[in-house]
């Protein structure tokens, strides 16, 4: 198993950590907006009852048979 050889410091711990959370962030920023065009109406880009025209992504064989034991 890989060990970390020296300890990470603090200012690259915080910056690991701020830019999590400002993906996390943006990404319930985008999921509230869409929630209130989705309430009110007014969405021209997502809709729940649309059905896709690409086929669906399928396991390969060897998947399958791992996923079937």
């Amino acid at each position: 198993m890989a060990v970390p050889k020296k300890r990470t410091s603090i200012s690259k711990k915080r910056i690991r950590k701020k830019s999590w959370k400002r993906k996390a962030y943006w990404a319930a920023l985008n999921a509230l907006s869409l929630g209130k065009s989705l309430s009110t109406g007014n969405s021209t880009t997502f809709s729940p009852f649309y059905k896709s025209l690409s086929p669906a992504k399928d396991f390969g064989a060897r998947q399958r048979k791992i996923l079937m034991k």
